[in-house]
């Protein structure tokens, strides 16, 4: 009985932290959800095509994402299991590290999407008539991507340090200003020319620009110090080689999740523009459904990655599950509001009868897969956060695309069955997925993965 008690008792503190890290990162990424969803839908009211033509760019730019990711999923984690073992000078080489290795892959590949522009954007078959506003808004948001390799990187670095309250006062001060500079360049208020999407783009190039600023002053004068040249010499290449043992297979999970739906993405250029606006449109509500997800899963991961570090796995076994259960509560909630009035939602969105239809068709079947969803985002965090890494990205690689591509051509495009059907297979894929990864979690094979041994 006091074993008992005493379990329960060292349990509820865990939960304190996870929601005290939750919060903050919940908030942040809503914020940043607005951010590209305030783009969306002031373009909206300039034109459908800025709109379709936005959300293929967009897709490209979540997809090089995935490169600093690479860096950044390993620089959470391995700060995280650092920080629970009290390992301060690992923690301060792998802050130097990510941070130099992001800014270079930064400035590479923002120069390749501004000088391939044209090329990548004939590569997702865009048409012709949709290309005087993707390329110059591709040239703007793509060319200042290396801001967003270096915001992520110090996002990671703060969370890990349980200071997530910090990138979410940015994101809402970048909110602020991405709502105002698009109200102003968009239709050429406070006396600018009215820009369209090229408005759009400035505002979302200067928002990158000021959280690198405010990030950076924040990082080195009030949690951390800047790393000592002394911690460099020699270089420590054992740093990179884990951060990439993370990185590499994390990243590559959501490599293959966003390469998936750029195949998708081509599908639905094949039903034609209502679907291709549509599914731009339903992109942006369904994330209102994971966000808290998205916040609880990064929480969760945090938090099991200082257990790991300190070899509490027990906790961290029941941490999971206890988010979980939070991830699929308030996933399906906000879910279903979402279709219950999708008809309202889409009526503020388009004047477009076809695309009101879909959107109101799509968003009860996306109940099903956020679902699965919830499920996913959680339990992945966590096994990454464990040192488990491979088995989310081969298990990502062979079910996304076995189940939600290959269906997803199947069933909306050859069996005509149109955005629904894509879908359906994009929820199918999420709730096989969610069964795996939770076997996984349940198997304890997981254990003993830590870098801190």
């Amino acid at each position: 009985m006091k074993s008992l008690k005493k379990s329960v008792s060292s349990v509820r503190p865990l939960r304190a932290q996870l929601f005290h890290l939750t919060s903050p990162i919940f908030f942040e990424t809503l914020l940043l959800m607005l951010t590209g969803a305030t783009d969306v839908f002031m373009l909206g009211r300039f034109s459908d095509d800025a709109v379709a033509a936005s959300g293929v760019v967009n897709q490209l730019v979540f997809l090089i994402c995935l490169v600093y990711m690479i860096t950044t999923l390993g620089t959470s984690v391995l700060c995280a299991q650092y920080l629970g073992a009290k390992q301060q000078k690992n923690v301060s080489q792998v802050i130097g590290v990510s941070l130099l290795l992001n800014l270079i892959m930064g400035l590479v590949v923002s120069a390749g999407m501004y000088y391939f522009a044209p090329q990548l954007l004939h590569m997702m078959g865009l048409k012709e008539n949709l290309f005087d506003y993707a390329l110059p808004y591709m040239g703007l948001v793509g060319g200042s991507s290396v801001f967003l390799a270096v915001v992520m990187t110090l996002g990671a670095i703060l969370r890990s340090h349980n200071k997530a309250y910090y990138p979410m006062w940015v994101a809402f001060i970048i909110n602020v200003i991405n709502v105002v500079g698009n109200y102003w360049l968009i239709f050429g208020h406070g006396g600018f020319p009215r820009l369209g999407i090229v408005g759009a783009g400035i505002s979302t190039m200067a928002c990158r620009f000021v959280a690198v600023v405010l990030l950076t002053y924040i990082l080195f004068t009030r949690v951390a110090v800047v790393p000592p040249l002394r911690y460099f010499k020699p270089f420590p290449w054992d740093k990179i080689k884990n951060l990439l043992i993370v990185g590499l297979p994390a990243a590559g999970e959501n490599l293959s999740y966003d390469l998936s739906q750029l195949v998708i993405t081509y599908c639905t250029v094949l039903l034609g523009a209502a679907s291709l606006t549509a599914r731009t449109y339903i992109m942006h509500i369904v994330m209102f459904s994971y966000v808290f997800a998205i916040a609880i899963g990064h929480g969760a991961s945090i938090t099991i990655g200082h257990l790991v570090g300190r070899a509490r796995n027990r906790a961290a076994f029941s941490l999971e599950k206890y988010s979980i259960r939070w991830a699929l509560a308030v996933s399906l909630v906000m879910s279903l509001l979402t279709a219950i009035f999708g008809k309202q939602i889409f009526g503020l969105l388009s004047a477009n009868p076809e695309v009101i239809r879909l959107g109101i068709l799509v968003l009860w079947v996306d109940v099903v897969l956020e679902i699965g969803r919830a499920v996913n985002i959680t339990a992945v965090n966590s096994l990454i956060a464990s040192g488990d890494v491979l088995f989310p990205f081969w298990t990502g690689v062979i079910v996304m695309w076995g189940v939600a591509t290959l269906l997803s051509y199947v069933l909306g495009v050859w069996l005509e069955w149109g955005l629904v059907g894509i879908w359906l297979a994009m929820a199918l894929d999420e709730l096989i997925r969610a069964a795996v990864f939770e076997h996984r979690w349940h198997s304890r094979k997981w254990q003993n993965k830590a870098f801190t041994r």
